[in-house]
């Protein structure tokens, strides 16, 4: 196994002591300690322990946007979109749950510059949702009655709280879960006509239990 770098190292420090006691309650002195490396090392590669903190914050932002485009220009159908930009959302938890429980914590110690560089990915995901949806409404697939906003938000929230409470080592894997929540979001939010379509009998759980 290749030895971590510098920046490798004191991003993982940094990460399980900011999860562990909050931005506030660790000093750069404690993760330069805590990862075995130097003051110099540290700031060699990062300009602060706030630069630090975005960087964090901005891995797992930009992991996420960066599936929902993959997402969108593998597939066709706003159908398929949807279920492969759920699906890539929860299996972020596998990689970055701790990033996303540090970012919930401390998200508001961000500095104003770098609090509007996540803002602006933040919104680009969003806005990646929110178009998904949209066109699965003109096409006749998703339920028109439910507001595009609605749908999205309340997509965003289950998944996002999913950092509360996955394990890796719980009753199911982060795979399994992947498929339990896109199965519930495309029940939600398909028309009775699109959940009879054959080409989609494969997103479904019962499909890949026969």
């Amino acid at each position: 196994m290749p030895q971590k770098s510098t920046k490798e190292r004191i991003l993982e420090t940094a990460l399980e002591l900011f999860e562990a006691r909050g931005y506030h309650g660790v000093t750069v002195d404690q993760i330069v300690q805590e990862s075995g490396t130097s003051k110099g090392g540290f700031y060699h590669n990062f300009k602060s322990k706030d630069e630090l903190l975005y960087i964090i914050h901005d891995s797992f932002i930009s992991y996420v946007l960066d599936k929902a485009q993959e997402a969108y220009e593998e597939w066709q159908t706003p159908t398929e979109r949807l279920y492969a930009i759920v699906r890539s959302f929860v299996m972020m938890f596998e990689q970055y749950r701790a990033h996303v429980t540090v970012f919930y914590q401390e998200s508001l110690y961000l500095s104003p510059e770098y609090f509007k560089k996540i803002k602006q990915k933040r919104d680009r995901y969003k806005d990646m949702m929110f178009k998904v949806i949209e066109e699965g409404i003109k096409c006749g697939e998703f339920r028109p009655d439910v507001p595009v906003p609605i749908t999205s938000m309340a997509i965003f929230g289950m998944i996002n709280w999913t950092y509360k409470w996955y394990k890796e080592d719980g009753l199911y894997t982060i795979g399994e879960i992947a498929d339990m929540f896109a199965d519930l979001v495309l029940h939600a939010v398909l028309t009775d006509k699109a959940r009879q379509n054959k080409q989609y009998a494969r997103l479904f759980l019962k499909s890949k239990q026969v």
